[in-house]
């Protein structure tokens, strides 16, 4: 890898770490473990100035370092994180992000723009490290063997830690009293002796070098993976061993014997009982692999290396070797990921869609030719083109948390915008579409979310008043229904007033006075361009952009966005998208010669035309089913057929019946957008070319579902 690469990986690797750090900071409080979030948030931030370090960024580095001091000071106690670190950090997130976007635009020093707003951190940084109470004093060296008054245990029941600092420890920013300070917080230093045998002359020393080892003894509950983390930023420049009590020896090998009966190698066992840590092990076989002095000796055996080095008793050595003849040994495979182009998977879909395509000619010709084996290939070949077509799609599906999980930062900042006190809550993050959509639909979502805050929520006063709790709560929901992923973004706000809405839809001539308007039709029309209740404009809202470039923004992912409302009780908006935007299973029907496709997804069931003629309802099974024409709505010339048919479509809560001439059967089906001059066709959502070589427009079902409203789609009710 050449050193532009590498700068690319840091880059992504940085913007992933500070993310990673600024969800931790956003949900510090609901940790289970609070200590592990701060440690969290510190190795997001070591790992950045270590990294930033390698490419002298000094810049990066300095800044970084104040912040890694701050959360030093949180780890080891002498610091309490509270609300207002907590926004500190956050900002402190953003002016990084910063110079990582600078960074990617080939910008490697300070921009002298934003270098006062860094200094101004920096100086709110060490404000609240200065304001911290005084440390505690660290633990004094005494001499070899010194214990505390009191101790109630003897040497054989504690750990041993020997501990030999790297010359450059200081160098690299670290303070080794800190290491030392927060092991206190896993247990008690019993003793400790300070090793000086390193230092040289007086005239010989560098005071940026650390030269000193320490001996301690170490009284703990904790397990060796937990007192090992504590020197995990500074493992690769140490020697370090740790040697168990006795009885934790004991332990290991009661925990290697009860091991279940499965192919493991020594190492595995010995890391899974607990008696050494995967650096450790990972240090043994480096030193297993080196090349040894005589060039046809065996490599040492990995056990001997691991006692020798002082990492573990040799008792559980032979423990584990005993369990390991037990079973036979077989390689374990690792679970690999590696990082892809989108353009590339992109590619990968349009030449599956132009396979899918050549697949359907030549099922075509097999049918016209009457070719016994050739219509036998064609079928294997379009299974199998399935099949691929499923694996590239699956390629682009994304999980929707990642894009959930932006919304924290939305709502804590905007939260203190609006001086309301309003929580997020994010279910069904595990919920899978296509990237593309996942992409796209980022900025409507936003739009919601805002939207819900600033005329939702109502201040807490008031909620309190109402009988409701002082903080308010956002819902983020995402599920699958009928080949398509819903999202809601719902508020338990104050929720939508109906007579305002409709009063202001008047005054702005949207709606006709006269006209009878139901509760959805009133509640959408918040959609509407231009339209805003809000009393004042702020800079969240009142000046009537942003709702109707959600709809239009939804609608071009051949989605649809609807509300719903309960007057004081809160709002909700269901918005629907297909789960993929280049290749879906369709069902072709036909009216006269034209040919249509409507996604399979949104079909029920297929059933004989038996109606009145001229009757545009139909009686399903006891339910009221209102019925279009696909000949009346697109204006199609030419007589019916003597059997026609209706396709029973389901969109959401709603049910109507589509009449066609024909139906011609599934169809796998590469959507090919309309060009721009059909963009206010309506009811068409795109277009796929047939084996034939034929153009078919897709059927846009939301559309359609719109038709029917004057004539009372009915909800979709079990049949």
């Amino acid at each position: 890898m050449n050193l532009d690469d590498a700068l690319q990986t840091f880059i992504a690797e940085s913007r992933e770490l500070l993310e990673e750090m600024e969800n931790a900071l956003l949900n510090v409080d609901l940790a289970g473990d609070q200590g592990e979030a701060i440690n969290a948030i510190f190795r997001a931030a070591h790992t950045i100035k270590g990294s930033a370090g390698l490419f002298s960024l000094d810049h990066i580095v300095a800044f970084t370092h104040v912040v890694e001091s701050l959360l030093d000071k949180v780890r080891d106690g002498s610091v309490t994180l509270n609300d207002e670190m907590v926004v500190l950090l956050l900002s402190c997130c953003d002016y990084l992000s910063g110079m990582i976007d600078a960074l990617a635009a080939g910008r490697h020093e300070q921009d002298p723009d934003t270098a006062p707003e860094g200094e101004m951190l920096q100086q709110q940084l060490r404000r609240h490290m200065d304001g911290a109470a005084a440390p505690a004093a660290a633990a004094a060296p005494t001499k070899p063997g010194a214990e505390v008054a009191g101790a109630p245990r003897g040497d054989g029941d504690l750990w041993h830690i020997s501990l030999r600092f790297g010359r450059g420890v200081l160098q690299n920013g670290m303070d080794p009293i800190a290491f030392l300070r927060y092991l206190g917080k896993l247990g008690r230093v019993v003793g400790i002796a300070t090793l000086p045998d390193a230092l040289p002359a007086a005239d010989e020393m560098d005071a940026e070098l650390c030269y000193l080892g320490f001996e301690i003894a170490f009284d703990s509950a904790a397990e060796r993976e937990a007192i090992a983390g504590v020197f995990d930023f500074v493992e690769d420049d140490c020697e370090i061993r740790i040697i168990p009590p006795n009885s934790k020896v004991a332990e290991y090998v009661a925990l290697i014997r009860a091991l279940p009966e499965r192919p493991a190698r020594l190492g595995e066992i010995l890391v899974h009982c607990g008696s050494v840590t995967a650096y450790e092990l990972e240090a043994a076989l480096r030193r297993q692999s080196e090349p040894d002095a005589a060039p046809d000796a065996a490599p040492a055996p990995l056990g001997r290396i691991l006692v020798d080095a002082g990492n573990v008793a040799p008792v559980v050595v032979e423990a584990a070797l005993a369990k390991q003849k037990q079973v036979s040994e077989q390689k374990v495979q690792e679970s690999r990921s590696i990082r892809v182009d989108s353009d590339k998977l992109d590619r990968l879909i349009d030449l599956v869609g132009e396979l899918i395509i050549a697949g359907a000619r030549a099922n075509m010709v097999g049918q016209q030719i009457q070719n016994t084996e050739l219509l036998e290939c064609t079928s294997t070949l379009s299974g199998l083109v399935e099949d691929v077509r499923d694996a590239a799609l699956e390629l682009r599906m994304v999980k929707i948390g990642a894009t959930f999980n932006r919304f924290q930062r939305v709502v804590h900042d905007v939260a203190r915008e609006l001086g309301k006190d309003i929580g997020l809550i994010v279910d069904g993050e595990d919920s899978e579409l296509d990237k593309t959509v996942v992409e796209k639909i980022g900025d409507p979502l936003m739009h919601l979310v805002r939207n819900a805050m600033d005329h939702g929520i109502e201040p807490a006063e008031v909620r309190v008043a109402a009988g409701k709790p002082a903080k308010g709560m956002i819902k983020l929901n995402a599920f699958h229904e009928s080949g398509s992923i819903v999202i809601q973004v719902s508020d338990d706000g104050g929720g939508l007033r109906k007579e305002k809405i409709l009063a202001k839809a008047i005054e702005r001539g949207l709606v006709d006075p006269e006209r009878k308007l139901t509760d959805s039709e009133i509640y959408n029309l918040i959609f509407e361009a231009g339209f805003s209740t809000a009393e004042k404009i702020t800079n969240l809202s009142g000046r009537g952009v942003g709702m109707d470039v959600v709809k239009r923004n939804i609608q071009a992912l051949r989605g649809s966005v609807d509300v719903a409302s309960r007057e004081g009780l809160g709002t909700t908006v269901t918005v629907r998208l297909p789960l993929t935007l280049a290749i879906i299973d369709g069902f072709l029907v036909q009216a006269s010669s034209s040919v249509f496709v409507i996604p399979l997804d949104m079909i029920e069931e297929c059933i004989e035309y038996a109606t009145e003629p001229g009757q545009d309802y139909s009686n399903l099974r006891g339910q009221v089913l209102p019925l279009v024409r696909l000949r009346a709505l697109f204006r199609i010339g030419g007589g019916a057929t003597r059997r026609e048919s209706i396709v029973v479509l389901k969109f959401g809560n709603q049910r109507a019946g589509l009449v066609v001439d024909t139906l011609l059967g599934e169809f796998q089906t590469v959507i090919k957008p309309l060009s721009p001059i059909f963009s206010e066709v309506k009811c068409i959502s795109g277009s796929t070319i047939l084996g034939s070589g034929e153009v078919a427009l897709i059927l846009d079902v939301a559309a359609l579902m719109n038709t029917m409203t004057g004539k009372g789609a009915t909800p979709a009710l079990a049949a």
